[in-house]
Formats: structure tokens, sequence, C-alpha cells
């Protein structure tokens, strides 16, 4: 199979001068290597194509592969994350994991959570900051927790995400919006225990993985995953497998909302908890990092003994899937 590999590189845009967090959901070349010496190792011929502009270009100048594994995250706007699907379904090329629609969706954790509640699932109370005038307007309990309406890999989550007043708040939801250029989503801040929940699979061959409980260590910034947390994890934070009813109920919830959304081959979703044991969704990835020693979804496979490649082949394994389910064998 011809294999064709998207993707976003976080040194290209850092030597184009964006910033450390702006870069955060880039790739570096050492994932790139990983899945594309996977892809070969099980059998496929691969070709790097890089981001949504390259891919443009090498469109029009007729080239197409069997399937793209796609990890392209995009620079602008809400549907960032979908211009490579968007694109790829305009040439009809098959690709792997969420289409344009979900992709989009998912990335703004909002309109995301009015989904999940729709699905009848628990998540925080919240409402979405434009600006100073709409915080007057606060009807939620304090403390609570701000951070970008359609950010990831934790920018913009520092332990000032947690604001006890309107004045931290406003601080902070300033600082947001002017350095990331989206509105602030503000919820309630939930004090117990995070999960994170790994998935694979699409429909009604999609199934949990694991659950991995997320613990901070004393030197840690306090009660957030935070971006200085999550990129320091070696010294700041320890992971390990959940089990017991928790766990149970934590991979119920998400494979609900796996499901409810139409996620597709693999991703990850957050749970975290209320003073007492109830699990409340706080947002999905379905276009999870991939970095074969430091992604989440990659600690967690970890835990479970699964190797890089065997994550790698599971994903291609669903993609492959749902073509032949579409009358695609031949490209399968």
């Amino acid at each position: 199979m011809r294999v064709g590999i998207t993707y976003d590189l976080r040194a290209e845009y850092r030597s184009q001068g964006y910033g450390e967090e702006a870069t955060a959901e880039f790739d570096s070349i050492e994932t790139v290597d990983a899945i594309d010496d996977a892809l070969r190792g099980l059998g496929h011929e691969t070709e790097r194509i890089g981001h949504v502009r390259s891919l443009t270009k090498r469109l029009a100048a007729g080239e197409r592969w069997d399937l793209v594994f796609n990890i392209a995250e995009g620079m602008h706007g809400f549907g960032r994350e979908a211009q490579v699907p968007a694109l790829l379904d305009a040439f009809a090329i098959p690709y792997t994991f969420s289409d344009p629609l979900v992709l989009s969706l998912a990335l703004h954790k909002g309109i995301t959570k009015r989904l999940v509640k729709s699905l009848g699932i628990p998540t925080p109370d919240f409402t979405i900051i434009h600006g100073d005038s709409e915080l007057d307007a606060l009807q939620l309990p304090w403390p609570v927790f701000a951070k970008p309406v359609a950010g990831g890999t934790s920018a913009g989550i520092s332990a000032a995400s947690k604001a006890r007043n309107k004045y931290e708040l406003a601080s902070v939801c300033r600082t947001l919006i002017e350095q990331f250029r989206q509105p602030v989503l503000v919820e309630t801040f939930l004090p117990g225990r995070e999960f994170t929940v790994g998935l694979v699979g699409t429909g009604p061959k999609a199934r949990v993985l694991g659950v991995m409980e997320i613990l901070l260590h004393d030197n840690a910034e306090h009660a957030v995953y935070s971006y200085l947390n999550k990129r320091d994890y070696l010294t700041r934070v320890s992971y390990r497998l959940a089990n017991g009813d928790i766990a149970q109920r934590a991979a119920d919830m998400a494979l609900r909302v796996w499901n409810g959304l139409g996620c597709r081959d693999a991703g990850r979703l957050d749970l975290r908890c209320e003073s007492s044991d109830n699990l409340n969704f706080l947002e999905i990835n379905p276009l999870a990092g991939l970095h074969p020693v430091d992604s989440d979804l990659v600690i967690l496979c970890r835990l479970l003994e699964i190797s890089h490649r065997s994550l790698i082949e599971m994903i291609m394994t669903s993609a492959q899937e749902r073509l032949c389910a579409d009358g695609r064998k031949g490209n399968a």
C-alpha cells in the first residue's frame, strides 16, 4: 500500500518565529520517523508529504496515494485540524483518523461540551469569554478554570488557569485572548482525580485500550495538568493504570462519547472527578499525539505493554477496515 504522511513539523514553524506554546501541538521529526518506520515495518511504501500547503501543491501536480496517514494539526482557525482531511476528501483519497466535521467539532471545546451534554454525559458547567464585558455576567461558582477554547497539548493552561475570583479570572482571560487570539472556555473547577482514556477503532469495532490516571508531584504546578507539567512530565508527573469501578465507568463514558461524536481509528479522551468520584467529561482529542516516547496516548500504551509500532498497526487496521466497509477494498 502506498501511504503518504501529512504532518506539521514544529521546528519548521519555530524557524519562522512562532513561539513555544503556539507550536506545542506540532510534531518533531522523531514522531514522523517513528510513524514512517512503523508503516514500512508493516509492509507499506511510504512518502512524506508534510503540511497542508505541501499537500495542495502535490495534489495539483497529480500525485496520489492509496491512503494518507494524517497527523497534521494546522495553524489557523477553528477548522485547522480539518484542512488536510477536507482536501483529501475533495480528491477521494482515504486517510487515517476522523473526518473534517469531527475534527472541527472536537477542537472547539465549548461546542463539544454542548453535544456531550446532549448525550446525557456530565461535563462541568461553562461559559465562553470573548472579552471583559462578559465577565460581569458570569454565574459559575468559584473557583473556575480557564483555557483557550480551541487549544491542545495543554497550551495556555497554567497555575493561573484556576481562578478564585473575578480579578484573577479577568487577568488570565486577557492574557489568553491576547496570546492565542481566540475566546476562553471558563468552566467550573473540578478538584478530584484526573484520567485520560485511550481508544482505538471505529463504530461497533471501537474499544477502550485502557484508562490512565494522572498524578502530579509536589513540585508540579498545583491541581492542573498544565503545559509546564506536561512538558516536564519526567520530574513533575506520574502515570498509572486505573482499575476497578472507576476505570470501568471511565471506559464506558469514553466509549459513549467516542461513538456519539463519530470519532474514528484512535484518540484520547480526558475526564476529571468532582470532590466525590463522579466523573465528568473535559475534552476529547481525536487526533492525539503519537510521539514515540512522551505523548499521553503512547505513555498509556507503554503501561499496557503495547509498542508504538503496534499502536500504528491498530490505527492502520481500523482505517483499512473502514475502506473495506466503504467498498474500497482495492486500495486497502
